[in-house]
């Protein structure tokens, strides 16, 4: 009686030991690290990182280990100090060609990473860095969008042969004047076809002059403004991989904000650098007139018509002034490869961008088009006790490739170097359409002083608390009582396993969570040890005690774990930021705490007790 089957026993210590090998990974700190990346897509130099190397040990900031990689390099350093004064000398060193992040690497044995174990993240509150809270620039969005509807507006009457006496933007509408009021109709007629359901179409109000007065619809104005805010969001989880950060928070707050979280980052200045960048594309054909661009850039005199641009390796290159199409009408992008397989990048247009993009297309076939990266950042002054933003922009062309056919809504971007640039590209141009400007509102960082001390106090908790009640445990309840310990220990093991596995963050409450978690393990090993003692004092045979204790117990303990666990659900789905972590941490150890109080401790005492003849329990 009392006994498991082989592959219960399997199942239960099987379980323990991957959780064992899951968890240590957590027993490892973090290295203060320097993360080295060129700014574009090329491979790393090796001398340049040993250069890098030599000028740090001249200064006596000996790095701990180097780990080289064409892509990046980490530098790892034996404390904080060294690592914030060695970040101040790489860039010296390597200058505006190199991307010099600060993190916190982590040291976990090659055997336990080659096994897919990983630490569990810490949250702002523990590990320190930076918290952002973003606006986004919505009036800016809005005037942006105007700005497409005034260009398109433009080639429908042109195609479609009305005629007017200009375009313009006026009071967040766009205003089309016309000689009489029967052009003013028919062009009405015509635009409706396209923008029925976008914008909203009014007979101008000015006595003097014939116009029409194009707004955009509530809905219209609403989608423009949420899909502006979703847009900077994707284009800061890409900007935030170049900080080098573990998990970064990157959420919407309210209708127009967003909050950036970046655990582990000391260095916030490079980090609103490049949040606070805004990016967008254009396509352009390239001047076939015959004009030097070497020239044009030596002597600044531009030919009529053409605007001078630099490409990535430096060389000036002459580009029309008319743009073929902006990044605001591309709604997917993913890379792939051509008909020789060469690397290139799928493009997905909107139906405005895709009747636009084919007609200019159709007319340049066989001249070559070029992709301009324009990104612009946001720098902030002091004068006379106000805060000045100052927009600087900077504009490269990123990409060159020869039109061979007329476009339409899909195409491709060819003339690429790698799969790897053409992924980049294509991240780029998912990333860069439609952002509008974010203003950082509100800028916090935490120390790592005072993360190492929410480390510590919560360590020393939680010991005290854990001792605390296996002390209990093992006066109360005897060798029951240190079975209910081991099924204890073991429940925290796999309980931070759980969490290291599906990259759980771990906050202060989420701390709390875990010593929640302790105590209601703990509490339904108190339930079955009472029920065995109820069972002995009825004069039960004790092995018969046993298999009822457990048995009849396990349904109170069900019941309460579940109420639980619907108010973690509801915690989970209706709360924020830290309340979500405490919430993870607390539906995980249910979990944990169901399986080792009910099938673990019973398997500790089906191997010591199980088929025996016992004339006395120690509980």
């Amino acid at each position: 009686m009392n006994r498991y089957p082989l592959w219960k026993y399997a199942l239960v210590f099987g379980a323990f030991f991957i959780s064992l090998i899951y968890a240590l990974p957590n027993l490892y700190p973090s290295d203060p690290a320097l993360q080295i990346s060129p700014v574009h897509e090329r491979p790393l130099d090796q001398a340049v990182i040993d250069k890098l190397t030599q000028d740090l040990t001249a200064q006596k900031l000996l790095p701990k280990t180097t780990e080289f990689n064409t892509k990046q390099t980490l530098i790892r350093f034996n404390d904080t100090e060294t690592q914030l004064r060695a970040a101040e000398e790489a860039k010296k060193s390597l200058g505006n060609e190199y991307i010099v992040a600060m993190n916190l690497a982590p040291s976990t044995p090659k055997w336990l990473s080659a096994l897919g174990a990983k630490p569990m993240f810490l949250g702002l509150d523990l590990r320190g860095g930076v918290h952002f809270l973003l606006e986004v620039d919505m009036p800016a969005a809005r005037q942006k969008a105007l700005a497409r509807y005034e260009e398109e507006f433009r080639d429908v009457m042109r195609e479609a042969k009305l005629a007017y006496l200009g375009v313009a933007i006026e009071n967040d509408a766009v205003n089309v004047k016309f000689k009489t009021p029967e052009d003013r109709t028919a062009a009405l007629k015509e635009l409706q076809k396209t923008y029925q359901s976008d914008l909203i179409f009014q007979d101008g109000t000015a006595s003097d002059t014939v116009s029409l007065v194009a707004t955009m619809s509530p809905t219209h104005l609403a989608n423009i403004e949420t899909f502006a805010l979703q847009q900077n969001i994707t284009t800061l989880r890409k900007r935030v991989n170049e900080l080098g950060v573990s998990e970064p928070i990157i959420q919407q707050q309210g209708a127009g904000r967003i909050v950036v979280q970046l655990p582990g980052i000391q260095d916030s200045a490079q980090a609103k650098n490049i949040l606070g960048a805004t990016a967008t594309l254009e396509f352009r054909l390239v001047d076939d007139s015959g004009a030097s661009a070497t020239e044009a850039a030596a002597t600044k005199r531009i030919p009529m018509g053409t605007q001078l641009y630099k490409e990535r390796n430096g060389s000036p290159i002459l580009l029309k002034r008319q743009v073929m199409l902006t990044g605001d009408s591309i709604t997917d992008a993913s890379a792939g490869f051509d008909q020789n397989n060469r690397p290139s990048v799928n493009v997905v247009l909107d139906a405005q961008g895709a009747n636009r993009f084919s007609k200019v297309t159709g007319e340049n076939v066989q001249k070559p088009m070029a992709v301009v990266f324009i990104e612009s950042k946001i720098q902030e002054t002091q004068v006379e006790g106000k805060t000045v933003r100052t927009p600087i922009k900077t504009e490269e062309v990123i990409n060159v490739a020869t039109i061979q056919e007329q476009l339409s809504k899909r195409f491709q971007i060819t003339g690429l170097d790698s799969p790897t640039e053409a992924n980049n590209l294509a991240l780029l141009l998912r990333a860069g359409a439609l952002a509008a400007p974010l203003y950082i509102v509100e800028e916090r960082t935490v120390g790592p002083n005072l993360g190492q001390e929410n480390i510590d106090k919560g360590f020393i908790s939680g010991l005290i608390g854990c001792g605390l009640v296996m002390l209990f445990m093992a006066v109360a309840y005897r060798m029951f009582g240190l079975i209910a310990n081991a099924a204890l220990i073991i429940n925290v093991v796999m309980l931070i396993a759980a969490m290291s596995i599906i990259q759980a963050t771990l906050t202060v409450p989420g701390i709390a969570g875990i010593v929640l978690t302790l105590g209601m393990a703990v509490d339904a090993n108190v339930l079955i040890n009472e029920r065995i003692k109820e069972e002995l004092a009825n004069k039960v045979p004790i092995q018969t005690a046993i298999s009822r204790g457990y048995s009849q117990a396990s349904d109170t303990i069900f019941d309460a774990n579940l109420t639980t666990l619907i108010a973690a659900i509801a915690l989970f789905a209706f709360g924020t930021g830290p309340i979500k972590g405490f919430a993870v941490t607390l539906a995980i150890g249910i979990f944990t705490t169901m399986f080792t109080a009910v099938m673990g401790s019973r398997a500790i005492v089906n191997l010591l007790y199980g088929g025996r003849r016992l004339d006395k329990l120690s509980i």
